[in-house]
């Protein structure tokens, strides 16, 4: 086992995320927003409300041909493991629309083990399509699930993922993945200002007193289709106040560098829930996070504008040419947008922080 590296601020890589598909079958707003999109936006004091609309822009997908192969992706973990990587998520879009994911997974699992680098696999899903697939993923190696879920509500559901999600059927590919062995599932929540705030409490109450852990995600400005400003964010305090109210909370200690979510539990013991801050409390200086998009670009940072194009020697499937490529581009790192952003709103400048001023990778292309 190769020692991590580190970039400019001491921090490790040790996280990766490799996108293997870069299409959905939903069009979640904040991800993959398509046609006319509307925003209910609050003055600071909550005293006037208005709606904003705008078209959002086409979406471009990459080809078969353009996307990463299975022996570029085996080439990419094998270099990767090579670096020390201790935890690999693959995401997408929607990585379940890809038909050799278990294959992949196994391929992973098999070179860990091969290079004697253990590593937790975890995968990124909306569960649409998980029923039929769940305990062909266990099997493969696949150690933890994240599922997408911004709201209880089978309307809303709907609305919030273009029109063409179906809850019942997440609901469904849930239970096929407690059935498969998948125990302590984490549920990533959105939470939009005047669009699922509503969703919160149903959300703790559904999954308390059991293993699964919803998390609350703040809005994030990742991409520049999506409309963000700083008005559709609800702060993780506002929404830890708010639980806490019904159902008392302490927080828990964190358990390791590199883990975004702040964890809570229930003083009853009846579960825990997480929250992910990254506007109000940007945590750029714990990020050991690299994300590598489905045609092989290399990002170290969420809000990159440009990647590190490897699939040139990704197609080599020389694994330490691979290697010396990324442990160049991770030790020249020096990025943290989300604490910029957030000095820059300190100051009074929120127009230097909107996503209609910054262009940024859009979050369907980078794999969130």
């Amino acid at each position: 086992m190769s020692g991590l590296i580190s970039d400019q601020l001491g921090r490790a890589l040790r996280d990766v995320r490799v996108s293997v598909m870069d299409r959905c079958n939903y069009r979640c707003g904040y991800c993959m927003p398509t046609g006319e999109q509307t925003r209910i936006v609050t003055s600071k004091d909550s005293s006037e409300k208005s709606i904003v609309t705008f078209i959002a822009p086409p979406l471009k997908f990459l080809s078969p041909s353009q996307r990463m192969g299975t022996d570029e992706l085996n080439t990419l973990i094998a270099a990767l493991l090579h670096l020390g990587m201790q935890k690999l998520r693959i995401t997408g879009g929607e990585p379940l629309m890809r038909k050799d994911l278990p294959a992949i997974i196994r391929s992973a699992r098999n070179l860990s083990l091969q290079l004697a680098q253990p590593i937790e696999i975890a995968l990124t899903t909306n569960a649409s399509l998980l029923a039929d697939q769940a305990a062909a993923l266990h099997a493969a190696g696949l150690d933890r699930l994240t599922i997408s879920l911004d709201s209880l509500d089978p309307q809303r559901f709907k609305e919030l993922s273009g029109g063409r999600g179906n809850l019942g059927g997440v609901l469904s590919g849930i239970a096929a993945a407690e059935r498969a062995g998948f125990a302590a599932i984490k549920f990533n929540c959105v939470v939009q200002k005047n669009v699922n705030e509503i969703d919160v409490l149903p959300i703790c109450e559904y999954f308390r007193h059991s293993t699964h852990v919803p998390r609350f995600i703040e809005y994030m400005d990742v991409g520049t289709a999506n409309g963000w400003q700083p008005e559709h964010v609800v702060p993780s305090a506002y929404l830890i106040a708010r639980i806490h109210a019904k159902y008392p909370l302490e927080q828990m200690p964190q358990p390791s560098m590199g883990e975004v979510a702040t964890r809570y539990r229930y003083l009853d013991g009846s579960g825990e829930i997480g929250f992910i801050s990254s506007i109000s409390k940007p945590f750029c200086r714990g990020c050991t996070r690299a994300r590598i998009a489905a045609d092989g670009q290399l990002f170290t940072c969420l809000f990159n504008a440009h990647g590190h194009d490897l699939l040139p020697l990704l197609k080599t499937h020389d694994a330490n040419l691979v290697s010396n490529a990324i442990k160049a581009i991770w030790q020249a790192r020096e990025d943290r947008y989300s604490e910029l952003r957030a000095e820059r709103l300190a100051r009074g400048i929120p127009e230097l922080a909107s996503a209609s001023t910054v262009q940024k990778a859009e979050m369907y292309h980078l794999g969130g």
